[in-house]
């Protein structure tokens, strides 16, 4: 039985410098163009890794193997037959073509794209002709990838035959939506996790509640008998509401021990506060709820705090935790409601 065409994916650079080399010479090509000739190396993927960090030797080691890899399936395996589909940037087309035929090291024609196979455009279709998830899938970080969950999607497309979903039906919009919101929560955890350790993560915390509207001290360092910031309205801080707060700089679960221990230094007229990037377990959650004067914040809790007022953070924090506003579809059923 024949081989099923392998449908895979390419990107023109990542400003789409490429577009018309692709286009007008009828070719996909990368670039790297510093590890020379591939076809000289040796067809394993070692090789390819030992080029790849001798020709760039800037690289992080963790790159290093997914660079060589594009090159390697560029080289070995992609195949005279295999369908490649390309989203431009410069007409937001998704052009769909075949590969005519095999690797060849061109440095000449277009030199910052030296890796070159020869392909014949098949069609070309507005981005609007496919669902969602098609464009998240095509819209890979990676150079050279494999399409596999929207294959299909792609292969009718090459046919003909276009059936993108109705937008209120295509169930990868909300997916895709939520894949981005939750991609965007852990990015914020993990940079205040491995940024923040230990103190640093109290003053970050004092410069929230300074957002929200609060007025803050901050205990010195190694100092603080279990009160990292005093938070208060007035400027003097003698005027309720006093909140005591505890911040917790790590990423695992807070018992109820230590939630207690904090709630013992809060008088009857103050308020206890404790934050963390992590979790509370149920007995400390469970305690917290019985005293009207106690809160806690978890990870979770703290991202959304962190998302209503990031706006109105300073220079430095936004370096830390850098964000971009941006639009992401909802459901247009749950929007109709």
């Amino acid at each position: 039985m024949a081989k099923e065409s392998i449908l895979w994916g390419i990107h023109a650079g990542k400003t789409g410098d490429a577009d018309s080399f692709f286009m007008k010479k009828n070719v996909v090509a990368i670039g790297w163009p510093k590890v020379g000739d591939l076809g000289k190396l040796k067809s394993n993927r070692e090789a390819f890794r030992d080029a790849v960090a001798a020709g760039y030797p800037e690289k992080k080691p963790g790159s290093v193997p997914v660079n060589a890899g594009q090159l390697f399936r560029f080289v070995h395996e992609m195949s005279a037959g295999d369908l490649v589909a390309y989203p431009s940037k410069r007409d937001r087309q998704i052009h769909i073509g075949r590969v005519e035929g095999p690797y060849q090291y061109d440095a000449t024609t277009e030199p910052t794209y030296p890796q070159v196979r020869a392909v014949k455009w098949l069609t070309s279709l507005p981005r609007t002709k496919f669902s969602q998830g098609a464009l998240y899938e095509i819209g890979s970080a990676m150079s050279l990838f494999q399409i596999k969950n929207y294959a299909e999607e792609f292969r009718a497309a090459a046919e003909g035959k276009v059936v993108a979903p109705p937008v209120t039906q295509d169930e990868s919009v909300a997916a895709v939506s939520e894949e981005i919101v939750e991609s965007t929560r852990d990015f914020i955890l993990k940079r205040l996790a491995q940024e923040l350790k230990g103190h640093p993560m109290a003053d970050f915390v004092a410069h929230l509640l300074n957002r929200m509207g609060y007025r803050t001290r901050v205990s010195p360092e190694g100092a603080d008998g279990g009160i990292d910031i005093i938070a208060h309205k007035d400027e003097l801080g003698f005027e309720p509401p006093i909140i005591k707060v505890q911040v917790k700089s790590g990423e695992g679960s807070v018992g109820d021990p230590v939630v207690s221990a904090l709630y013992g230094k809060v008088s009857e007229k103050e308020f206890g506060l404790m934050v963390t990037l992590g979790v509370y377990t149920s007995q400390a959650k469970g305690f917290a709820r019985s005293k009207a004067n106690l809160r806690l914040i978890d990870g979770s809790d703290l991202v959304d705090l962190i998302l209503e007022h990031y706006e109105k953070f300073d220079s430095r924090y936004k370096g830390l935790v850098p964000l971009k506003r941006i639009y992401v579809p909802e459901s247009l059923e749950e929007n109709d409601e």
